[in-house]
């Protein structure tokens, strides 16, 4: 004789897998393409050699400032230094020089 499976039963010894492998796909997807996923991982290297670069140029910026910042110290100021910026700063010329514009260094 030939037994009949109950639909019920069968819905019932399926649910519990097929409620795992659910959840590991959602987990599975979200590894790879959630917001801290493999793909994010890319963009976020991409980005972090972004920044890196970024700070080497403010690094560089803020080392020229420190030098010209030592260079106008009240204690020892460097005269040539200070001259050249009363000069470019004011437009303090004297009499006899000649003033010959040169293009900006950019």
């Amino acid at each position: 004789m030939i037994d009949r499976v109950n639909p019920l039963a069968l819905a019932r010894a399926a649910l519990l897998p097929a409620a795992c492998i659910t959840v590991m796909g959602y987990f599975a997807f979200h590894a790879v393409s959630g917001n801290a996923g493999l793909l994010a991982w890319q963009n976020y290297k991409a980005e972090r050699a972004s920044v890196d670069a970024d700070a080497s140029k403010i690094a560089a910026a803020k080392a020229s400032l420190q030098r010209q910042v030592a260079l106008l110290d009240p204690h020892h100021v460097d005269k040539d230094y200070a001259d050249e910026r009363v000069r470019r700063d004011l437009g303090v010329v004297g009499p006899n020089e000649v003033i010959i514009p040169l293009p900006d260094a950019k």
